[in-house]
């Protein structure tokens, strides 16, 4: 059996990412495409520990480097316990965030920079990169306002994932500049979609591209 698709969504909170995320899988399974959908941190039952402890912003915040162990530490999990088996039997596996999100937010926004990223990528992960990335990349301040707006809804309703949005500006740029330098070290595996058209268009313009990569991938 061919090894499936890996896809991953990636982008600042704000940018529109986890709504293109749930269209672009009703399109697929609409298209009858086995899909498996996951999230980092989280998706596993030791990932939703850890990520509760690096998003609620009640957390003690962790030193930048236990940051970064804490998420490699979810992913491998992850990669153990559900990425890997569905791609093993063909599935097209979406997953929101995967290491470009760390590089971008530790590497860039915690200053710790790409190399010790890629490094830990490679012996974590193994190197295990995914097949397309779609990196949602609209205004910087209009993304922080909306993902601020969402966290106080939700910390209203309960839920507190707000840590990383306690942040300012000059961390998001950062976070900004590294995603926009991963996506012109690796031009064809990080698709960017900038600027801020509406949901309909952008959801278009991501299906034109699944499309045609899906259709590369089978050999068709």
């Amino acid at each position: 059996m061919p090894r499936g698709f890996f896809l991953t969504f990636e982008g600042l909170d704000g940018s529109g990412k986890s709504t293109q995320l749930r269209l672009l899988v009703r399109w697929l399974e609409a298209r009858g495409e086995p899909v498996l959908v996951t999230r980092q941190p989280g998706g596993t039952r030791i990932g939703d520990r850890i990520r509760t402890l690096l998003l609620d912003s009640k957390s003690e915040s962790p030193a930048p480097m236990a940051e970064l162990g804490l998420m490699f530490a979810d992913r491998a999990q992850a990669l153990a316990e559900v990425i890997r088996p569905a791609l093993n039997v063909g599935n097209i596996v979406v997953c929101d965030r995967f290491t470009d999100s760390t590089e971008a937010y530790q590497g860039g926004g915690r200053e710790l920079g790409s190399e010790i990223v890629l490094r830990l990528h490679e012996i974590m992960c193994c190197g295990l990169m995914p097949d397309l990335t779609i990196l949602l990349l609209p205004d910087l301040a209009a993304s922080l306002a909306r993902a601020r707006r969402r966290n106080e809804r939700m910390t209203a309703n309960g839920a507190d994932e707000g840590r990383f949005e306690r942040e300012g500006h000059a961390f998001y740029q950062r976070v900004f500049d590294k995603y926009r330098e991963i996506a012109a070290r690796e031009p064809v595996r990080v698709v960017v979609i900038d600027g801020d058209a509406s949901i309909e268009e952008i959801h278009q313009r991501i299906v034109s591209v699944v499309a045609a990569r899906l259709r590369t991938s089978s050999g068709a």
